[in-house]
């Protein structure tokens, strides 16, 4: 019976590992993150090293969440880790609004189709200024 369990939680997990893995990379290529980045950075030459980056990233990112691994670095090194990881968000935040042309459409519904720039650096004040809020008085850092 407890040989039961063990393949259905074996099963369950690889399942919705694969469900998840599937959907992530149906997500990025549908939106077309990295030709787009390739595209906007002049970067076509290097297509191998985004595929390595997308490769490992996903690897290693569901390695250190399923792992118990404990860095004991100093938290100077959160810096450049939560800049990168805000640079992944941020890109693929700007990549969806930009295939769904959500700010236009925005701009055009409430009357202001000569300020979309104004637009966009108010949505992205407004991240910037929340995140640093939630991190000083919430996280105490």
């Amino acid at each position: 019976m407890m040989m039961i369990k063990w393949f259905m939680l074996l099963f369950t997990g690889f399942a919705g590992g694969l469900a998840v893995g599937c959907g992530f990379v149906a997500f990025l290529s549908v939106l077309g993150i990295i030709p787009r980045l390739m595209q906007l950075t002049k970067t076509i030459k290097w297509i191998r090293l985004y595929e390595w980056a997308v490769i490992l990233g996903a690897v290693s990112g569901g390695w250190f969440s399923l792992s118990p691994v404990y860095l004991h670095a100093s938290h100077y090194w959160f810096i450049p880790i939560g800049l990168l990881y805000g640079i992944f968000v941020g890109m693929l935040a700007a990549a969806l609004t930009e295939v769904l042309n959500v700010f236009p459409i925005l701009a055009k519904r409430i009357g202001i189709d000569d300020k979309i720039v104004m637009l966009m650096m108010a949505i992205v004040l407004g991240k910037i200024c929340g995140s640093l809020f939630h991190w000083l008085y919430f996280a105490g850092l």
